[in-house]
């Protein structure tokens, strides 16, 4: 195969188990509060502690797993996550008070050995040029599939009751699963285990500053904007739910210029983003009708889909190749341990303020984090700025 074949067809195998993948790991993630709240009755701290479960089981394998496997245990692991996250989704759709919960840290577990290594793999390329596009593209095939999985459970639920969604995506989920067999992993690279010197790097460590300023809300709102939808303005179901669909889709778009358009200098654009993020938040608790409302989400969506891929472009800026599997995997480790704690106190916080002031209280650590970014590491050129390399 020709060298454009052979990134055409890296392209394909990545974009198709991307979309697969993160299409039902959001639909998981973000259908589990709301079958517990609405069909086993969870109140607001419930549903955000059946979330932490989840997201603590992916925090054990991409912290103490998937960082210290060599690459022919992780490509068991990966396909076998698939395979068992089919049978999990059937148990889902009729899980019980006790039994949601035993399920939900499993399905944990098993996105903690999926989805890290499709990053790794989208981030291998030894062309720097070449892999960030690759980075861009695998983004926006997150984006893309956050907008086809809410589509159709929008549509579903016009239909059917929560406990039903699980069962409709595991056709996804085996076609994710026999993708996973085509999956590249590193074979003769000398990878480095563990983290003492990853924990040390700027490059990484700036990336994790940098996805705090948005994972924090994002978090809440995976967990959380459903629900303030239904319960705020009144809407359906099926309505409350299409929110995710706008929001989502200013993600795509945006993560779209940025695989067309990688960029180079990334720092005003983070800045922009960030501003995208703390005023719609600010907001929050001043809307009038459901049309602000998806205005607003629509925003929200734009840092969304920048933040995340400058993020790992950090990443691919600041280590080497041998030591990538283990920066994503504590890159999402963390991101886990936001997604643990934040809908736990944010659920807490919304019992006696309400969903809209818990909202706008995100805003605070968001500032925190991007002063703390800037003055640390604002004049680094290898993580802002990425010279043009060109080929004779």
């Amino acid at each position: 195969m020709n060298k454009n074949g052979s990134i055409l067809y890296t392209v394909l195998i990545l974009t198709l188990i991307t979309i697969t993948s993160r299409s039902t790991n959001n639909m998981v993630l973000t259908t589990i509060p709301l079958y517990s709240q609405n069909i086993l009755g969870f109140g607001s701290l419930d549903v955000g502690l059946v979330t932490a479960v989840s997201y603590t089981a992916t925090l054990f394998a991409n912290s103490f797993l998937n960082p210290h496997f060599e690459s022919r245990l992780r490509r068991k692991m990966f396909i076998l996550s698939n395979i068992l996250l089919v049978i999990s989704l059937f148990f889902l759709s009729s899980a019980n008070g006790l039994t949601i919960f035993i399920l939900s840290a499993l399905v944990g577990l098993l996105f903690g050995f999926i989805m890290p290594n499709i990053i790794t793999s989208a981030s291998l390329h030894p062309d720097r040029r070449t892999q960030e596009r690759l980075l861009a593209i695998y983004a926006v095939s997150l984006s893309a599939s956050l907008i086809i999985g809410p589509a159709l459970e929008t549509y579903l639920l016009h239909y059917f009751n929560y406990g039903y969604i699980f069962l409709f995506f595991i056709p996804i989920s085996i076609l994710a699963t026999a993708i996973s067999f085509l999956i590249p992993f590193p074979q003769s690279m000398a990878e480095r285990h563990g983290g003492g010197s990853i924990r040390k790097n700027a490059g990484f460590i700036a990336s994790i500053i940098t996805i705090t300023s948005y994972n924090v809300p994002f978090a809440a709102i995976t967990t959380f904007l459903a629900i303030f939808a239904s319960s705020q303005f009144g809407v359906s179901r099926d309505v409350a739910y299409s929110s995710f669909i706008y929001f989502f889709l200013t993600s795509l778009l945006t993560r779209g210029y940025m695989a067309v358009r990688p960029l180079r200098k990334i720092k005003n654009p983070l800045i922009f983003s960030v501003a995208l993020t703390v005023l719609p938040l600010l907001f929050i608790p001043i809307l009038r009708n459901y049309a602000e409302f998806l205005v607003l989400v629509a925003f929200l969506g734009i840092p969304h889909g920048s933040v995340f891929p400058i993020s790992s472009v950090m990443i691919a800026r600041g280590t080497e190749p041998a030591e990538r599997n283990t920066a994503n995997s504590y890159f999402l480790a963390y991101n886990n341990v936001l997604s643990i704690a934040v809908p736990v106190i944010f659920g807490y916080m919304a019992i006696f303020l309400g969903y809209g002031y818990s909202f706008s209280i995100l805003t605070i650590p968001v500032v925190i984090v991007t002063v703390i970014l800037f003055r640390k590491y604002g004049k680094n050129p290898r993580i802002f700025y990425q010279p043009e390399t060109r080929v004779a």
